[in-house]
């Protein structure tokens, strides 16, 4: 939802791996296939060539349009912190990668369902209220398990996939679905003034 991904992964298989990825199946144990036999990657091949992307190749990543701006407006009236699916060791340079492009703000790393990790930031930092962004419906529906209290935005920044991704909003997990920063941010500025 801050950087581009996907259309970076599937440029770094072909390129390097001789991979297909097909960017609109929801379904990515499904979505990557070996170019000559056509047969699907393993689920331990997938995570293998992720692993290689975010060692090799984050700096092919760039900000989604408007995200930059909307989570430095947002940081004027709450804080701001960043909870990504990357392995432990690559927090700070994840966190780097964000400085970069002119995101100040706390970096926390976890793997898996990201409502149990809500919990411990919350937790910790004690905020009066929060809003939780994600562009996964799965993580909203962890979120909405884990801490319901939370306002929570599905945020899909990815137009090569924003439309094969679930609707966290139509399932009931999350408050609303909203893909474009620019409509994002007003609907979130009007919740931390309506909690306020």
């Amino acid at each position: 939802m801050l950087l581009h991904m996907v259309t970076h992964f599937r440029d770094f298989l072909d390129e390097e791996h001789g991979i297909d990825f097909a960017l609109d199946n929801g379904d990515w144990s499904k979505a990557l296939t070996w170019r000559e036999s056509g047969a699907v990657l393993e689920q331990r091949d997938i995570w293998k060539h992720l692993n290689l992307f975010f060692d090799h190749e984050m700096d092919r990543q760039h900000p989604i349009k408007g995200a930059v701006e909307s989570i430095n407006a947002i940081g004027e009236h709450a804080d701001v912190v960043i909870l990504t699916n990357l392995l432990d060791e690559r927090r700070d340079k994840r966190a780097e990668q964000l400085l970069r492009y002119g995101i100040e703000a706390p970096v926390y790393t976890n793997q898996g369902p990201k409502g149990p990790a809500l919990a411990a930031i919350l937790e910790e930092r004690q905020p009066s209220r929060a809003v939780f962004i994600d562009d996964l419906a799965q993580h909203h529906g962890s979120a909405a398990e884990t801490v319901p209290h939370i306002t929570r935005l599905h945020l899909c920044g990815e137009p090569a996939i924003a439309p094969h991704i679930a609707c966290g909003e139509k399932a009931g997990h999350a408050h609303a679905r909203i893909d474009e920063w620019e409509h994002a941010l007003p609907w979130i500025l009007e919740r931390l003034e309506e909690d306020a």
